[in-house]
């Protein structure tokens, strides 16, 4: 297997508190991971440690095999939860300015502004000042500057928080043309599970410990349960069935909501209650349903 990233028996602690206690995963070459955990979970301290902006105490991160911080500077691209770049300047004087950093002629930087400028369609707004532009397209100007230095590895820390559903997807739809176009390896922090759900694998971490690991498919598989959704008839009669066969439900208005630990769990009920239902709707477990299970609902402050 082509690993990116590993990190093996992290540990950190502030004083007292012992942040990461131990951590262990690795992250495949042109993956999609997602790292999730909710707040004071040690996600960022995780996340500070591998961009080198945090010490670990003991441990290995190691990113192809290395574990030189000026290289993991040069061959990662952060894309921070809050904006960063100025907003006086405009778009490109922006860029321009931070793609000096990292390139060594004005040609250079010329070159490769024009290029991510192109890929990421900023010339519309490449002259208005960074504050007056929409959120996303703050978003696309933040990935330009984390992709200046052309990195392996992408980090982007809850990169469509605050944005409306329709900004969400044009967000998705440049990280996933990253992936296609350049190969790119991102590393996600989300609050959004249904974009979770759409990694290659997933890491859960709460108080410094990695819960679980996997697939979503994996994970839901063991962590989520189908429902299916019935209005029936007459609701009273139809719940007064359910209780004769001590089947558990939920009710929700005019709703009858059953767990369902398989398919034909689902078909047994809709043949056995045919005439009683009104309409249904068969639901999938969900990475929402995993999070919930894995960390326990009363710990959750994301």
């Amino acid at each position: 297997m082509d690993w990116i990233l590993e990190v093996k028996e992290l540990h950190k602690s502030y004083k007292e508190i012992k942040a990461v206690k131990g951590i262990n995963f690795k992250v495949k070459r042109g993956s999609l991971f997602a790292f999730l955990g909710p707040n004071g979970a040690g996600k960022s301290t995780t996340i500070n440690m591998i961009t080198t902006l945090l010490e670990k105490d003991t441990g290995d991160i190691m990113l192809n095999g290395k574990t030189d911080d000026t290289y993991f500077r040069e061959k990662i691209g952060v894309v921070f939860q809050d904006n960063v770049l100025d907003d006086l300047l405009s778009v490109k004087q922006n860029l321009m300015l931070r793609g000096a950093l990292y390139l060594k002629t004005k040609e250079a930087v010329q070159a490769r502004y024009e290029e991510l400028c192109s890929f990421l369609s900023l010339k519309e707004f490449e002259h208005q000042p960074f504050g007056r532009l929409s959120g996303g397209q703050k978003r696309r100007a933040e990935i330009a500057r984390a992709l200046f230095a052309n990195p392996e590895l992408l980090l982007m820390d809850e990169p469509t928080t605050g944005l409306d559903p329709e900004t969400r997807q044009t967000v998705w739809k440049v990280i996933d043309d990253l992936r296609k176009r350049e190969g790119l390896t991102i590393f996600l922090t989300t609050h959004y599970m249904e974009e979770a759900a759409n990694a290659d694998h997933v890491v859960i971490i709460n108080k410094g410990l990695i819960k679980v690991q996997g697939t979503p498919a994996e994970l839901k598989d063991q962590y989520s349960h189908d429902r299916l959704k019935i209005v029936p008839f007459h609701k009273d009669k139809f719940e007064a069935a359910l209780q004769k066969e001590k089947k558990p439900y939920q009710k929700i208005a005019d709703q009858i909501i059953i767990k369902v630990d398989e398919t034909k769990e689902i078909f047994r009920l809709l043949d056995t209650y045919r005439d009683q239902i009104k309409s249904f709707e068969a639901i999938k477990g969900t990475m929402d349903d995993v999070f919930i299970n894995v960390i326990g609902e009363a710990n959750i402050n994301v």
